[in-house]
């Protein structure tokens, strides 16, 4: 099954494309990756003196100094031949903007981000291009070894859009022979002591409403067999709550989707997942998007 067959891949110009590549390596046939354009967007395409001390033989413009670099990096990663591969970097005052035209020209399925942990960067245009892209972002992470998952959790809040994201879990796991395992997160209503149970009690209640809502859920998928993990909100950060409770159970993978509520806010992100991304630095992510549904809004971005 091809998911995506158009993917863009972001490069920093850094230690950490090299890492990025080969775990994108890892990836393509399982994504039914057709074409790949490697994207470098910066402020300034001067290059650093660094960098030229190990390229000395670059005299070009600097747009096609950059892109000499970026194919020597992919080369030397040993990319499939049989994968069509555009590199180009361009100049731009606003750099997530820019990446985020481009994406939408070259009419992407997938964005690939890669995510430090301890190389230097700040990150911003990944968690940028995450929140705001017209089309799913994989996000990729510096320590992690590349190699496909066997444990992906999806935090699932049993709404309409759900469904989607949770047809696209499901998809992924069977094909991959990996383990899908659904996280839902469920809270104390303030106020529950009016009602004269303690909270001890109200919290199964909660549970097993959740359980209710979740069994109606997964009826309509293709494993109803599974079951969910019901974490407790206690006032944590729901992102550091999940991190934990994926650290727990040996996760390999995060699946999240988009707010969706409309077709208008397809394109961006609810606070859960704003929150993991934030605090994840670790795991490998999807961010799902259903592509056709976000285009008029992502448009009507640009002309504000």
């Amino acid at each position: 099954m091809k998911f995506f067959s158009k993917v863009m891949i972001g490069l920093d110009m850094t230690e950490m494309d090299e890492i990025l590549i080969q775990k994108t390596v890892v990836f393509l046939k399982f994504l039914g990756v057709e074409k790949c354009y490697f994207v470098h967007v910066s402020k300034n395409l001067a290059i650093p003196d660094e960098i030229l001390s190990q390229y000395p033989n670059l005299l070009a413009a600097g747009d096609e100094s950059v892109e000499a670099i970026m194919q020597k990096k992919i080369d030397a990663q040993n990319f499939p031949k049989d994968i069509e591969v555009e590199v180009f970097a361009e100049e731009g005052e606003h750099p997530l903007e820019t990446f985020l035209r481009w994406a939408k020209i070259k009419d992407v399925d997938l964005i690939i981000m890669g995510r430090k942990e301890t190389l230097k960067g700040s990150g911003a245009l990944a968690n940028g291009v995450a929140k705001k892209a017209p089309c799913s972002v994989m996000l990729l992470q510096e320590k992690r070894a590349p190699e496909l998952p066997k444990q992906i959790m999806i935090p699932t809040d049993f709404s309409d859009h759900n469904h989607m994201i949770y047809d696209f879990g499901e998809r992924i796991a069977d094909q991959l022979n990996a383990k899908l395992i659904p996280v839902h997160i469920f809270h104390v209503p303030q106020g529950y002591s009016k009602t004269g149970k303690s909270y001890e009690e109200f919290v199964e209640i909660m549970k097993e409403n959740a359980r209710k809502d979740y069994k109606n859920f997964v009826s309509k998928h293709n494993h109803p067999e599974l079951e969910c993990d019901f974490i407790l909100d206690e006032g944590e950060d729901i992102g550091e709550t999940l991190l934990k409770e994926a650290h727990k159970m040996d996760v390999d993978m995060f699946i999240m989707g988009s707010r969706g509520r409309t077709k208008s806010a397809a394109i961006l992100l609810g606070s859960t997942a704003e929150k993991l991304i934030k605090v994840n630095n670790v795991l490998p992510m999807i961010i799902f998007k259903k592509k056709g549904e976000t285009m008029g809004f992502f448009e009507a971005l640009f002309r504000i």
